[in-house]
């Protein structure tokens, strides 16, 4: 079938097998955005008249959002996950809020111990067949230097230390081979989700879960996406949501900076014309 030959009921029908077929709704909406921006191009080009990508409301998704997992249930995977190796992994993803595809790619010397840092050039992919390769981070900003939080340096210079110093790859399968995610997520991380009570949670939630930190730790937009990687706000605005807890710590912080400036010389506020009004009524 050919550009001008696609007619807004076989698009109608191609989306509900889509659907139809156990695809999600998430991604068949990203599915047919990109048809449409494709059909766009043909209307622009001239070679057809009118875009046929007419079903309303089938390019917008409702992503649930992702949980936030607690300090404990993260140490919990950590320690259910199995070998030191992946432990590793589990607290890189989630106190550095790195990629699946930018932890596999991490070397030994990209992460430094003393400064806390890990050092983000790239990332691996997975080409149609077999075998990976190397390439660039997913954005320009995705080449960063992210800061961790030293408690979680003991477990990284464990694992380090018994790399051994040819090892190309700081994190790799038992073999000592690249990550591959489906082999991972088979053999390592549903095993330790069951047996934490986690089942249905997703490696890319511990980097969720980091960003949320972050942002909770105080981070304003700006910085959180130096840290995640990111050339747009748009997504670090997603972890500034405000809470009940949050408004009512704001709150208190504001009445401590109140207190403090009133206890300095001539913070004391002068009377209002308003309450002596009141007094002077009171009193006749």
């Amino acid at each position: 079938m050919t550009v001008a030959q696609l007619r807004l009921a076989t698009v109608r029908r191609w989306h509900k097998e889509l659907l139809g077929n156990g695809v999600s709704p998430v991604t068949a909406a990203k599915a047919y955005r990109l048809l449409r921006a494709v059909m766009n191009t043909a209307v622009d080009d001239g070679l057809i008249r009118r875009n046929p990508c007419r079903i309303k409301g089938a390019g917008s998704e409702d992503s649930p959002e992702r949980p936030v997992l607690t300090v404990a249930q993260i140490y919990a995977l950590a320690e259910a996950i199995g070998p030191p190796r992946y432990r590793a992994l589990i607290l890189l993803a989630t106190f550095a809020s790195l990629r699946w595809a930018e932890l596999a790619a991490l070397a030994p010397h990209d992460i430094d111990l003393d400064a806390c840092t890990v050092r983000v050039t790239r990332q691996i992919n997975y080409p149609p067949g077999s075998g990976h390769s190397f390439g660039p981070p997913k954005s320009r900003a995705g080449r960063r230097v992210v800061s961790f939080p030293d408690l979680i340096v003991p477990d990284l210079r464990a694992h380090l230390d018994g790399l051994g110093h040819a090892a190309a790859l700081a994190l790799t399968s038992a073999d000592g081979q690249p990550l591959r995610h489906s082999n991972f997520y088979r053999r390592a991380w549903m095993p330790a989700a069951a047996a934490t009570g986690l089942v249905g949670i997703h490696l890319h939630d511990l980097r969720h879960t980091g960003n949320q930190f972050v942002a909770d730790a105080g981070a304003n937009p700006r910085e959180l996406m130096e840290r995640m990687g990111h050339d747009s706000a748009r997504a670090a605005l997603i972890y500034l949501h405000s809470s009940a807890e949050r408004q009512r710590a704001l709150a208190n912080e504001v009445g401590r900076n109140v207190r403090a400036a009133l206890k300095k010389p001539g913070g004391k506020p002068k009377r209002s014309g308003t309450r002596m009004a009141r007094k002077e009524g009171k009193a006749s």
